[in-house]
Protein backbone atom coordinates (compact mmCIF):
# COMPACT_ATOMS: atom_id res chain seq x y z
CA UNK A 1 0.00 0.00 0.00
CA UNK A 2 1.62 3.47 -0.92
CA UNK A 3 1.32 5.99 1.61
CA UNK A 4 1.95 10.32 1.28
CA UNK A 5 2.65 12.80 3.24
CA UNK A 6 0.37 16.02 1.86
CA UNK A 7 1.73 19.14 4.02
CA UNK A 8 -0.35 22.25 3.88
CA UNK A 9 0.48 26.15 5.26
CA UNK A 10 -2.25 28.07 4.80
CA UNK A 11 -3.85 31.36 6.93
CA UNK A 12 -4.40 29.95 10.88
CA UNK A 13 -7.89 31.70 9.94
CA UNK A 14 -9.48 29.19 7.74
CA UNK A 15 -7.61 25.96 9.92
CA UNK A 16 -11.27 25.59 11.18
CA UNK A 17 -12.71 25.01 8.02
CA UNK A 18 -10.24 22.94 6.16
CA UNK A 19 -9.68 20.84 9.61
CA UNK A 20 -13.83 20.19 9.01
CA UNK A 21 -13.83 19.49 5.15
CA UNK A 22 -10.73 16.60 6.01
CA UNK A 23 -13.19 15.19 8.61
CA UNK A 24 -15.90 15.23 5.80
CA UNK A 25 -13.18 13.13 3.88
CA UNK A 26 -12.98 10.47 6.56
CA UNK A 27 -9.29 11.71 7.11
CA UNK A 28 -8.31 9.48 10.48
CA UNK A 29 -5.68 12.37 11.78
CA UNK A 30 -3.60 15.25 10.95
CA UNK A 31 -0.89 16.88 12.82
CA UNK A 32 -1.21 20.95 13.07
CA UNK A 33 1.54 23.19 14.39
CA UNK A 34 1.90 27.27 14.72
CA UNK A 35 4.21 28.22 11.85
CA UNK A 36 5.37 31.79 10.95
CA UNK A 37 7.30 32.67 7.39
CA UNK A 38 7.15 34.85 4.31
CA UNK A 39 6.81 33.98 0.75
CA UNK A 40 7.56 36.40 -2.38
CA UNK A 41 7.50 39.69 -0.05
CA UNK A 42 10.61 39.11 2.02
CA UNK A 43 10.00 41.67 5.15
CA UNK A 44 11.62 39.09 7.76
CA UNK A 45 12.87 41.56 10.13
CA UNK A 46 9.77 44.18 10.19
CA UNK A 47 7.25 43.07 12.69
CA UNK A 48 4.10 43.59 9.88
CA UNK A 49 5.31 40.41 7.69
CA UNK A 50 3.98 38.10 10.55
CA UNK A 51 0.75 36.47 9.92
CA UNK A 52 -0.91 33.55 11.43
CA UNK A 53 -0.09 30.85 9.08
CA UNK A 54 -0.56 26.71 10.53
CA UNK A 55 1.19 24.23 8.88
CA UNK A 56 -1.25 21.03 8.63
CA UNK A 57 0.45 17.18 7.83
CA UNK A 58 -1.13 14.20 6.63
CA UNK A 59 -0.33 10.86 6.28
CA UNK A 60 -2.59 9.11 3.74
CA UNK A 61 -3.04 6.20 1.24
CA UNK A 62 -2.19 7.10 -2.61
CA UNK A 63 -5.38 7.10 -3.51
CA UNK A 64 -6.77 9.87 -0.98
CA UNK A 65 -4.19 12.81 -2.47
CA UNK A 66 -5.46 14.31 -5.24
CA UNK A 67 -9.27 14.56 -2.67
CA UNK A 68 -7.23 16.20 0.34
CA UNK A 69 -5.36 18.53 -1.88
CA UNK A 70 -8.67 19.70 -3.63
CA UNK A 71 -10.62 20.19 0.09
CA UNK A 72 -7.93 21.85 1.15
CA UNK A 73 -7.26 24.22 -2.12
CA UNK A 74 -11.02 24.95 -2.20
CA UNK A 75 -11.19 25.60 1.41
CA UNK A 76 -7.82 27.58 2.13
CA UNK A 77 -8.44 30.13 -1.40
CA UNK A 78 -9.08 33.76 -0.99
CA UNK A 79 -6.98 34.39 -4.28
CA UNK A 80 -4.96 37.35 -2.45
CA UNK A 81 -1.00 36.87 -1.86
CA UNK A 82 -0.26 34.52 1.41
CA UNK A 83 -3.15 31.89 0.72
CA UNK A 84 -0.21 29.27 1.31
CA UNK A 85 1.30 26.28 -0.18
CA UNK A 86 0.78 22.62 -0.31
CA UNK A 87 3.35 19.75 -0.72
CA UNK A 88 3.37 16.47 -1.45
CA UNK A 89 5.77 13.68 -0.27
CA UNK A 90 6.36 10.17 -1.02
CA UNK A 91 7.03 7.99 2.29
CA UNK A 92 8.51 5.04 2.18
CA UNK A 93 7.88 3.47 5.98
CA UNK A 94 5.66 4.23 8.27
CA UNK A 95 5.76 3.07 12.44
CA UNK A 96 3.44 2.67 14.76
CA UNK A 97 5.31 3.05 17.96
CA UNK A 98 2.28 1.92 20.31
CA UNK A 99 3.21 -1.75 18.81
CA UNK A 100 6.46 -0.99 17.32
CA UNK A 101 6.08 -2.42 14.19
CA UNK A 102 6.85 -1.09 10.97
CA UNK A 103 4.85 -0.99 7.71
CA UNK A 104 6.36 -1.39 4.32
CA UNK A 105 4.75 1.35 2.31
CA UNK A 106 5.36 1.03 -1.50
Amino acid sequence: MAFKKVVAIVRSKVLERVEERLIDLRVKGISVSRVKGYGDAAKFFRPEWEFPFARIEVFCEAGMVEKIVEAILDTAHSGFAGDGIIAVHPVEMLYDIRSKSGVVVE
